[in-house]
């Protein structure tokens, strides 16, 4: 999930944080953690598997950080048993995964090919999580486009997907819903037509400036109408399972909470990133602002029509009404402020919005330029749904913070405050009278982060990508979201600071391990090109001196770790 465009406010503090210290727990809740196929499966043209749009895109130059690709990526195809098993430790109640639409229809369409090895892959995972009492909640797209289905008739921009996603979805149902009870349609799509079809930074790359991110969400709103209706209608009766759809949305706080354009400005952000795609399957329809303030300046623009495509009367009551569950995604706040944008700058969702998106300088900020850690705007998104759609079921579906990465990082406290923040901000709301059930951390390991590569982890365990079996090392927040699962949330703060000097202490011995262990990797390197005096001087760079710098980093920040846990002692 990427946010964009929020100016910093040098030297000004808000002071909006809410200082409530009381920790809530709950009950009957279920506790998980997400991964999707294209981030971690890699084995991107293996075993029957088609192309998909991101395969393209990280495929052509410039596109990615570093030019890298998930074509290997966790080798998470090849490792489900092991990946099964570090679930097992966090003991959590769900794994969050989904369906690679190419692997298991290449060309995504089904009358073509279906490919019974990518149904046998799902279908073996499946297994292994229910024998493993692990419930999945499955997505069925999760930005993985088959790439021929791009090519031929131009991908979200076509109603012809309506039908062809609605045949996946069916064959998806025929062949796991037995076992699959919660299908989550479209995760984020707002990423999807907004950063694939108007900035162009995600796949397929297109900048349809103002126009092709309205017509990607329209057509993907009435797809996923569709395959709730299908659901609806051909399997709940035989496999009473719930179809839902995952939003991702930030919090908009008004700058000033005396005036009113700011009041307004700040609800109008959150109704241009949740309510475009929440409100049609909730109340029928666009909000009216979005319907206000995109024909305003469509209008003044020269066109006949609005830039934001209309339902029809059958439509609106086709759509509303098709969610059994809403999935919920969210990272990060926003403060908002009225700003007016001449319509005369052309075509713009941004600009659609007539708003300024700042960030307090005092926010923790430690891995993605966007990704601020602000909990109490969580707890505001949660009781804002509940007034706007009537409390629905809801199931936190991402939630996580991630790292830049310099040096292996295991001992993550901010990861820790991150979670503990934004979880207790959950609880409250729960306690408010929010309908949460379940929650979700993003995510079980460091992967591939879209156009941004590897360099940024969000993950529980570090994956090192250097190595070809892709090791996994548990962090300092995998033993605290593990002990926040035994005890059902916070029981108390003095028990809860425990669990954060304990994880910070086990993270410390893996370190060191760690660093051992590529100590001995570089002897073994270092005897080898001994023996192999035509290795070249960068094999010499790549193999002993990364390794080694590495090293040093991990070796340091274990030093400082045992220095601060003595200090603080």
């Amino acid at each position: 999930m990427v946010l964009g465009g929020a100016m910093l406010l040098q030297g000004i503090s808000f002071g909006r944080d809410e200082k409530n210290e009381a920790l809530w727990t709950t009950h009957g809740f279920s506790w998980g953690v997400g991964s999707s196929a294209y981030q971690t499966e890699g084995a991107w043209d293996k075993d029957g598997k088609g192309p998909s749009i991101w395969d393209a895109f990280t495929h052509k130059k410039g596109k990615v950080f570093m030019n890298e690709t998930a074509d290997s990526s966790c080798e998470g195809y090849y490792k489900v048993k092991d990946d099964i098993q570090l679930l097992k430790e966090l003991k959590v109640n769900h794994y969050l995964i989904s369906i690679s639409w190419p692997r298991i229809m290449p060309t995504g369409i089904k009358k073509e090919q279906v490919n019974e090895k990518g149904i046998k892959f799902y279908n073996d995972t499946i297994n292994s999580l229910l024998e493993n009492k692990i419930i999945p909640i499955v997505t069925l797209y999760h930005w993985d486009l088959p790439q021929v289905l791009q090519e031929k008739y131009g991908g979200w921009q076509n109603i012809s997907m309506i039908s062809y996603f609605n045949d996946y979805a069916n064959l998806c149902f025929e062949k796991f819903g037995d076992r699959v009870k919660y299908w989550i349609t479209f995760n984020n799509p707002w990423a999807v037509a907004e950063e694939g079809y108007e900035t162009g930074e995600h796949a397929p790359g297109l900048k349809l400036s103002g126009i092709g991110a309205y017509k990607a969400a329209h057509h993907i709103i009435k797809t996923h109408a569709k395959v709730w209706h299908s659901y609806n209608k051909t399997w709940r009766s035989k496999q009473q399972g719930m179809v839902g759809i995952s939003l991702t949305s930030a919090w908009g706080e008004p700058v000033d909470l005396t005036s009113q354009k700011d009041i307004e400005a700040a609800e109008r952000y959150v109704q241009f990133y949740l309510g475009w795609f929440a409100n049609p399957i909730y109340s029928g329809d666009y909000p009216e602002v979005m319907k206000n303030y995109v024909g305003k300046k469509s209008v003044q623009q020269g066109l006949g029509t609005s830039r934001l495509p209309t339902f029809s009367v059958q439509e609106k009551s086709y759509i509303k009404g098709t969610s059994d569950f809403l999935g919920l995604s969210h990272f990060t706040t926003r403060y908002i402020i009225q700003k007016n944008y001449s319509a005369l700058r052309g075509p713009s969702y941004h600009n659609d919005r007539d708003l300024v998106e700042l960030v307090d300088p005092k926010w923790p900020n430690p891995g993605s330029k966007w990704l601020y850690s602000v909990p109490w705007g969580f707890r505001r998104l949660l009781n804002f749904i509940k007034t706007q759609y009537g409390n629905p079921l809801i199931y936190v579906t991402e939630n996580g913070v991630s790292e830049k990465l310099q040096c292996i990082q295991l001992c993550d406290e901010w990861r820790i405050e991150y979670l503990k923040g934004y979880i207790n901000e959950m609880l409250k709301a729960i306690n408010d009278g929010v309908n949460v059930k379940g929650y979700t951390v993003w995510s079980l390991l460091d992967k591939f982060e879209w156009n941004k590569g590897y360099s940024e982890r969000f993950g529980l365990y570090h994956v090192d990508f250097k190595k070809g079996n892709k090791p996994r090392y548990p962090k300092a927040s995998v033993h605290y979201y593990k002990m926040i699962i035994s005890a059902n949330g916070f029981p108390n703060p003095r028990e809860v600071k425990s669990w954060h000097q304990k994880a910070i202490e086990t993270c410390s011995i893996t370190n060191q391990l760690l660093a051992a262990e590529e100590q001995r990797n570089i002897a073994a390197n270092i005897l080898r090109l001994i023996h192999d005096p035509l290795t070249t001087h960068m094999e010499m760079v790549t193999e002993i001196v990364v390794p080694t710098v590495f090293t040093l980093c991990i070796l340091i920040s274990a030093i400082l770790l045992m220095f601060l846990l003595r200090k603080h002692n």
